[in-house]
C-alpha cells in the first residue's frame, strides 16, 4: 500500500511512501503522519492511496497521528484550491486547516485522576476510621476527581490508593474537557415569531436545503472565481437593516439544516464573537429536538480550549459551529448550511499566507459540498451586492426592523463650524453634549465610537517642527498618556515620552500633542461629566480574555453609563437601552489611500449607528466629521445603501476596480530601498511579459507601498486589476516559483486584497 504525502514543508510537492502491514488501517486521505524525509522525521498530510509509483526503494510512513484522520477529504480539496487561486503552495493552505493545538504529534487532552465506587460484593472489609470516611463520600458521590475528594476529606493520596488495593474503588485518569463557556448560565430559548420579511427569507434558505447537491467536480481555479460561482438558491445575500432580525433567520434557517440531518458552520468578525453572540445560538440549541453542542473557534481561546472545541466538531457530537474566519475549515459533516454575518468585513481576509477571504471560501466551500450559503449584511460589501444583482447570488431583502421600530434619527455635526462657535478644535459638539446629559438625566445609555486609540496621535515642537516619528516604521508614534509612553502602532515600538524637545538644538519644554484617541475622549468626559460611569474598550484596555466580557456584561447590567470604543463595540451588540450613538472623527477613514474607503466609511457609520434605538425608545446618532456633505456620510444619514451603491459604481466602473475587475497586490520588502525599488520593476517586466495581450488588464506601479517602510523593512507594490484572476493566479505561481530574488528581498501575493496598504 502507497501513501502520497504531502509535508508541512512548502515545498510544492508530494512524495510516496508504503504504508506499514499494522497501520494500513489507519491510513486514509486525510490522515496525518509522521515520515522520515533525509536525516529528519517530519509531519505531513496523507493527500492520496495511489496503486503505484514511479519511484523506487520508498521508505515507509512511521507513525500515524491522532485515532483518525484530521483532514476530511472534502476540506482537503478545498485547501487545493484556496492553493491554486489565492498563489501559495499546497503545503501552506492545508496547514491552515487545523489549529496548532491540534497539529502536534502528541494529542493534548487535559486529563485528571477520578475516583469510582465499585460494586461491593459481601461485607465491606475492615478500615481505618480515615479509609472509612473516604469511602462513605465515595459510595455518595458514586464518582468524583481525586483532588476534589481529598479537599473535602483531608486524607491523602495513600488513603484513597489502600481502597483501591481492597477493590472498592477505581482511580483512573479521564479526559477534562476544557470548555470556554463552561461558567455561563445558559438559558434555552424558544423560537421567535417571524415577520413577513424574515419568513420570506427563512422560506427560500429552507427551499434550497431540500434542493442542494454537492458539485460533482471541485470548482477549477483555472476557470471559476470565488464569490463568482454562486447559483441561485444556492448562495444568499442577506440585506437587512440593523436589527431587522438576521440572527433569528440565521437559528431558525440551521434548525432546518440539523432538520436534514447536517450541520452548520456560522462566521462572525472576531471583534464581534461576543459572550453576548454565542449565548444566544448555545441557547437556541442547549436543549430541544435538535440538541447538540456549540462549538466556539477563535484567537481568544487558550491552545487547549482550542484543541477540545475542534475534537468536538471532528467525533460529531457538536453539529454547529461558531467562530472567527479560520472557522470556515471546520470538519463539519455532513455540512449543510454556512452563515458568514457582517459578510463585507475586511476582517475575514487573512493577512498571512494563505492570504484567503473566509466569506469567498465560504462560498466555495458550500457549493463543493451542497451546502446553502448566506452572506449577512447591513451594508454588503460592493462585489457581494453586484453579484445578487446580477443574479449570481439570490437577493433577499428585510428593509425594515422587527416589532416596526424606528431606524435612529442621523445628526451631521459639521465641525469646522463648532470650531468656531467653541473657540478652538473640540472633541465634542455642543448638540452631542446636550444629548449626552439629558440621556444621563433619564438613565439611558450612551456609547462614543472613534477608531483610534491612545491619547494623541502625534507629538510636536512647534518651535523646530520635530515629529516624534517610529525609527522602524513611515508612521508618528501615539502617545499613551496612562503608561507615560509613545508607541507605535505597526511594529509596537515604544519609549518613554519626553518632556521636552528631543531635538538637542532645541530642547523647546513647548512640546505639544496633536490629535486624539479614545483615552483622552474618556478623560474628557470624566471631567464633563464626574457623574457618570465611564468605560473604555479597545486593544490597551483588554488585557485579558475576561475583560471584555466583563466590561459588556457591567454595560449590559446598567454599572456603566457611557462606553467609549473602538471597532470593537461598532457591531454584534444589543443594548436596548443604548439611545445615544456619538460617532467622533466619522470621515477619519476617509482619507486612506484605498479605493474602499469610502466604502469603509459608509458601512462603519451605519453599523456605529444601527447599535441606537434598539429597544423601546428611539434612537439617536450624532456624527461629527469635518467633511459632512461627502457622499458616503450622507449616504449613512439617510440610512440609504441602494443609493450609496449606484454612487459608488460610477466612481469605480470607470478605472477598473472592483466589482468591475479583481485585483492581485505584489508586494516587495527589504531593508535596502535601492534594491527593492530595483527589484519591483524587473517584476513589472516580467508580469507584463506574462499577461501581454490580455483585455482590460491594468498594471499601476511600482510605487512606494501607502506606508512605505514597516518594522524596518522598505516596501514597494504593484497593482493589477484583471478579470481573469484563476489564470493570472497560475501563472504567477509558475513565474515567481522560477525566479531567485536577492537573499533580502521578499515577494508576496495578494489576491482580492482587502487593505492596499
Amino acid at each position: 500500500m502507497i501513501a502520497r504525502v504531502t509535508l508541512e514543508i512548502a515545498l510544492r510537492r508530494e512524495f510516496d511512501y508504503l504504508v506499514p502491514e499494522e497501520l494500513r488501517d489507519q491510513v486514509t486521505v486525510g490522515t496525518r503522519v509522521k515520515i522520515p524525509f533525509g536525516p529528519r522525521q517530519v509531519m505531513g498530510v496523507v493527500t492520496s492511496l495511489p496503486e503505484s509509483s514511479t519511484h523506487t526503494n520508498l521508505r515507509s510512513i512511521l507513525k500515524v497521528i491522532g485515532k483518525q484522520s484530521q483532514i476530511t477529504p472534502k476540506v482537503l480539496n478545498l485547501a487545493r484550491w484556496i492553493a491554486s487561486y489565492y498563489c501559495c503552495a499546497v503545503e501552506t493552505a492545508i496547514k491552515s486547516l487545523l489549529p496548532e493545538a491540534v497539529r502536534k504529534e502528541k494529542e493534548g487532552w487535559r486529563e485528571r485522576l477520578f475516583v469510582r465506587a465499585l460494586p461491593v460484593h459481601g461485607e465491606l472489609p475492615k478500615l481505618t476510621k480515615r479509609q472509612l470516611e473516604v469511602w462513605h463520600l465515595v459510595e455518595e458521590r458514586r464518582e468524583l476527581p481525586l483532588q476534589e475528594l481529598l479537599e473535602l476529606t483531608g486524607a491523602t493520596a495513600e488513603v484513597a490508593r489502600r481502597l483501591e488495593d481492597r477493590g472498592l474503588v477505581e482511580i483512573a485518569p479521564q479526559v477534562l474537557e476544557r470548555d470556554p463557556y463552561a461558567h455561563e448560565t445558559i438559558i434555552p430559548t424558544q423560537p421567535l415569531p417571524l415577520n413577513p420579511e424574515q419568513a420570506a427569507a427563512l422560506a427560500r434558505v429552507v427551499k434550497a436545503l431540500d434542493g442542494l447537491t454537492p458539485a460533482r467536480e471541485v470548482p477549477s481555479p483555472a476557470s471559476a472565481s470565488p464569490g463568482l460561482d454562486g447559483s441561485p438558491g444556492a448562495t444568499f445575500l442577506l440585506h437587512g437593516v440593523t436589527g431587522s432580525g438576521k440572527t433569528e433567520v440565521y437559528l431558525q434557517a440551521i434548525d432546518a439544516s440539523l432538520d436534514r440531518g447536517r450541520g452548520a458552520i456560522v462566521l462572525v468578525p472576531e471583534i464581534s464573537l461576543t459572550p453576548q453572540t454565542v449565548e444566544r445560538f448555545k441557547a437556541r440549541f442547549s436543549s430541544g429536538r435538535h440538541q447538540t453542542l456549540v462549538a466556539v473557534l477563535h484567537s481568544h481561546l487558550s491552545a487547549g480550549e482550542r484543541h477540545d472545541e475542534w475534537h468536538k466538531i471532528r467525533q460529531g457530537r457538536a453539529r454547529i459551529v461558531i467562530g472567527a474566519r479560520s472557522a470556515i475549515f471546520a470538519p463539519v459533516e455532513p455540512l449543510g448550511l454556512i452563515i458568514v454575518d457582517e459578510e463585507h468585513e475586511h476582517s475575514y481576509k487573512q493577512e498571512e499566507a494563505p492570504r484567503y477571504h473566509a466569506r469567498d471560501v465560504a462560498v466555495v466551500r458550500g457549493r463543493m459540498e451542497g451546502a446553502a450559503v448566506i452572506l449577512g449584511s447591513a451594508t454588503p460589501s460592493m462585489e457581494s451586492y453586484a453579484n445578487a444583482l446580477k443574479g449570481k447570488y439570490t437577493l433577499l431583502e428585510m428593509p425594515t426592523r422587527i416589532d416596526d421600530r424606528k431606524l435612529p434619527l442621523v445628526r451631521v455635526i459639521d465641525m469646522r463650524s463648532e470650531g468656531h462657535k467653541q473657540k478652538g478644535l473640540p472633541i465634542f459638539s455642543l448638540p452631542l453634549k446636550e444629548g449626552i446629559r439629558q440621556r444621563l438625566e433619564r438613565r439611558e445609555q450612551v456609547m462614543l465610537f472613534l477608531n483610534r486609540r491612545g491619547y494623541s496621535t502625534s507629538l510636536q515642537c512647534p518651535k523646530c517642527g520635530y515629529v516624534a516619528g517610529c525609527p522602524n516604521c513611515s508612521i508618528s508614534l501615539t502617545f499613551h498618556r496612562s503608561e507615560g509612553v509613545l508607541r507605535c502602532h505597526v511594529c509596537s515600538h515604544s519609549a518613554p515620552a519626553p518632556r521636552v524637545c528631543p531635538e538637542t538644538s532645541c530642547r523647546n519644554p513647548e512640546i505639544r500633542y496633536s490629535g486624539l484617541g479614545t483615552e483622552k475622549v474618556e478623560e474628557t468626559l470624566r471631567k464633563l461629566f464626574p457623574q457618570a460611569r465611564v468605560a473604555r474598550m479597545d486593544s490597551d484596555t483588554l488585557k485579558r480574555k475576561e475583560d471584555y466580557r466583563t466590561i459588556l456584561g457591567d454595560f449590559r447590567t446598567g454599572k456603566i453609563d457611557i462606553l467609549v470604543g473602538t471597532q470593537m463595540i461598532a457591531k454584534g451588540l444589543h443594548f436596548p437601552n443604548v439611545t445615544l450613538v456619538g460617532i467622533i472623527h466619522a470621515d477619519l477613514s476617509l482619507h486612506m489611500p484605498d479605493f474602499r474607503a469610502g466604502e469603509r466609511t459608509f458601512q462603519l457609520l451605519t453599523q456605529v449607528s444601527g447599535r441606537a434605538g434598539r429597544g423601546d425608545v428611539e434612537g439617536e446618532v450624532f456624527v461629527q466629521a469635518f467633511t459632512p456633505f461627502h457622499p458616503a456620510i450622507q449616504f449613512a444619514r439617510r440610512h440609504d445603501f441602494a443609493g450609496f451603491y449606484e454612487q459608488e459604481i460610477e466612481f469605480r466602473e470607470p478605472l477598473g476596480y472592483p466589482p468591475f475587475s479583481r485585483v492581485a497586490l505584489l508586494t516587495l520588502k527589504g531593508r535596502n530601498e535601492e534594491k527593492v525599488g530595483f527589484s519591483a520593476e524587473h517584476l513589472r517586466k516580467g508580469v507584463e511579459g506574462l499577461v501581454r495581450g490580455w483585455k482590460g488588464l491594468v498594471i499601476a506601479g511600482p510605487a512606494p507601498a501607502p506606508l512605505a517602510r514597516a518594522e524596518t523593512f522598505y516596501r514597494y507594490q504593484l497593482m493589477i486589476r484583471c478579470r481573469q484572476m484563476p489564470a493570472l493566479s497560475a501563472r504567477l505561481a509558475t513565474y515567481l516559483a522560477g525566479q531567485e530574488w536577492p537573499d533580502d528581498i521578499t515577494v508576496t501575493v495578494d489576491i482580492d486584497p482587502a487593505n492596499l496598504g
